[in-house]
């Protein structure tokens, strides 16, 4: 460079070492040591060289400030830039991204970001970061006071800080120091967004090392956020106008379809009127329906989703469902299928349908409730007059299409529960002889209203135990009741109409299986005595002591006969000795290896939890009645 050639040397000009020429040139600092080097080179005095020293200290004072203009005067262009294009922006997003990409380059930091308040969480929250690369770090929510950027939310003043951990002037928490420290910032610099006097965020520039920002670095990025602000507001009226017009172009279509969607609605009135005046059934209301509403619209038992108790239409899967009640009683729901877009007018529509349906079928039930007096008469005299002719009582029985010749099991129901308020229970008891009726007539059997609740007698199918009917029984009438049902079973009958008297003994025992539910907390639930375990055993009138052995170690009885093995003897003995292996060596007079594969082999023919308290229990009463029963020894 010619800057470094000195004198004598070819093509040195000495005007090129004056400090004017380096202020004109902009040269660099170290420049202005080179006229000193010099004049110190050729000679010159201490006078001379004191003079230039001072010559060169104002020449540095004056390229100083010429800098600093300078660089007043780009930061000043950068701004007036940026509020342009930050004013040519119309979508938020695009806003608050070009707001912190600008931010960080007016600045010259690794990394921008900015957070705007949440006025319902009262916190603030990271936005838009540039530079940042810790996810966690960009999910951030900071409560107002916490960390140096709730401390600016909350004070509306700017707060720098030149290393952030060694910094107690805001309150450190573990989540944000966390956030801080996965980015690996350490110098901060953070400036409220102000729209008049309130805070609507926070907008910073921050450094992976420490730094001092200048009070002149504070005041643009201070300038810079106020035009952020604005922008930033002007972008929410935008959208907040946008949002107005749509709702406005929505109205007015709404306005144009109403006069069709009345029309629709008044044809849907008058042809349900007529249904329900010519007697019309639940198909001609939801085949009525299918023609007007575009789709297809089935009546279905099943029960509708909680949501539409209240008798709202609305919206499950891709299915619109109504609910058909009346007087607390769900009899199922109106389902309209291959419309999925359902304006409120056909909502309203489907759920008129929905009411017009539960008035036709409580006309029709009304209709059937003499045939459901009619069951409940039959029953009644099966359980309280058995002696009466059962030739007669079988066609009583065939003129209801319940044949009693097959196996039955007679069951027990009961809604009132603990905590049941007295009010209801009268209701209760109706609408449950009520279900109960109609339960037995779609399974060919018989109901009837007794002792505060429901007796009824239905048909055993193939592969059913009378456990699973009382669990059927239970989740079917709960679900159409909308209440828990306790229900408990008897043994089945091989034939009621052979053997009337059976009934009532059977009532009695599925009565105490009830009972035996409530007092064991099992409210709600279906079961027989069986369930029960031994405490079925002592319910049930039977006593199928037999059953119970058979039930509960039958298998290590049936494994002893077979393989001529010692394993009844071994489980009373380990029994006996406190389940202690070491003390039934002793009293079987075996090897205690002898004893650990006889109880491994117990294991895998009773479950592998035979030894819980309470499988223990009812295995050692099945082997004290085995043991008592010469039956079952032989």
């Amino acid at each position: 460079m010619s800057e470094e050639q000195l004198p004598g040397d070819p093509g040195h000009d000495p005007e090129q070492d004056s400090y004017l020429d380096l202020l004109a040139r902009g040269a660099a600092v170290e420049a202005y040591d080179r006229p000193v080097l010099l004049a110190r080179a050729a000679g010159a005095g201490p006078e001379a060289l004191a003079a230039l020293e001072r010559t060169k200290q104002r020449a540095l004072r004056v390229r100083a400030e010429l800098e600093g203009r300078r660089r007043r005067e780009a930061e000043l262009s950068a701004l007036f830039a940026t509020a342009h294009d930050l004013a040519g922006l119309r979508d938020l997003d695009a806003v608050l991204r070009a707001i912190v990409q600008r931010a960080r380059s007016l600045l010259g930091t690794e990394v921008a970001y900015l957070s705007l308040n949440d006025p319902v969480a009262g916190d603030t929250y990271m936005r838009v970061t540039d530079g940042s690369v810790s996810a966690r770090f960009q999910q951030l929510r900071l409560g107002m006071g916490e960390g140096l950027g709730g401390l600016v939310a909350q004070t509306a003043r700017p707060y720098v800080t030149e290393s952030y951990f060694d910094d107690d002037r805001f309150r450190h928490t573990r989540a944000i120091d966390s956030g801080v420290r996965d980015e690996g910032l350490v110098a901060i610099l953070g400036v409220p967004l102000m729209l008049g006097s309130q805070v609507i965020g926070v907008l910073f520039a921050a450094d992976r090392r420490a730094r001092v920002f200048e009070r002149e670095q504070v005041a643009l990025l201070g300038s810079f956020a106020a035009h952020a602000a604005v922008a930033i507001d002007t972008a929410n009226l935008l959208a907040e106008t946008r949002t107005a017009l749509t709702e406005l172009e929505r109205a007015n279509e709404i306005i144009r379809e109403h006069s069709a969607v009345i029309e629709r609605a008044s044809d849907v009135h008058d042809r349900l009127t007529e249904l329900v005046l010519r007697g019309g059934g639940v198909r001609d209301v939801a085949d009525a329906l299918s023609e007007v509403l575009d789709g297809t619209v089935e009546f279905t038992e099943s029960p509708p989703p909680a949501e539409s108790a209240d008798g709202r239409a609305v919206r499950h899967g891709d299915d619109w469902v109504a609910a058909v009640s009346a007087g607390g009683e769900v009899f199922g729901a109106l389902v309209l299928r291959g419309n999925a877009a359902l304006d409120p007018v056909d909502q309203r529509t489907l759920e008129r349908a929905a009411m017009v349906t539960s008035l036709l079928l409580l006309a029709h039930r009304s209709a059937g409730e003499a045939e459901q007096r009619v069951r409940g008469e039959l029953l009644d005299d099966l359980l309280d007059a058995p002696d009466r002719d059962r030739r007669v009582l079988k066609e009583r029985a065939a003129r209801l299409r319940a044949d009693l010749d097959g196996p039955h099991v007679v069951l027990a129901a009961r809604v009132e529960g603990p905590g049941d308020r007295p009010d209801r229970a009268g209701a209760d008891r109706r609408r449950l002889w009520s279900a109960a009726s109609h339960l037995a007539a779609t399974r060919h059997g018989l109901a009837s209203a007794r002792d505060g609740g429901a007796v009824l007698l239905l048909p055993l199918g193939a592969g059913d135990t009378a456990a699973d009917v009382a669990r059927q029984t239970a989740r079917h009438l709960a679900g159409t009741l909308r209440e828990p049902v306790t229900v408990g079973a008897s043994a089945p009958l091989d034939a009621p109409a052979a053997r009337p008297a059976a009934i009532a003994p059977a009532y009695a025992e599925a009565r105490r299986c009830l009972d035996a539910l409530l007092l064991l907390g099992r409210a709600g639930q279906g079961a027989a005595a069986q369930d029960l375990g031994f405490l079925g055993l002592l319910l049930a009138d039977t006593r199928d002591i037999d059953g119970f052995v058979d039930r509960t170690i039958g298998q290590v009885v049936a494994y002893d006969r077979r393989r001529g093995t010692d394993l009844v003897r071994t489980l009373d003995a380990y029994f006996a000795s406190g389940m202690s292996p070491a003390r039934t060596k002793d009293r079987l007079h075996v090897h205690v290896n002898t004893v650990a594969q006889r109880l491994e082999r117990i294991g895998h023919l009773l479950g592998p939890d035979w030894q819980s308290p309470e499988r223990a229990l009812e295995i050692q009463l099945a082997l004290r009645l085995h043991t008592m029963s010469p039956a079952l020894t032989d």
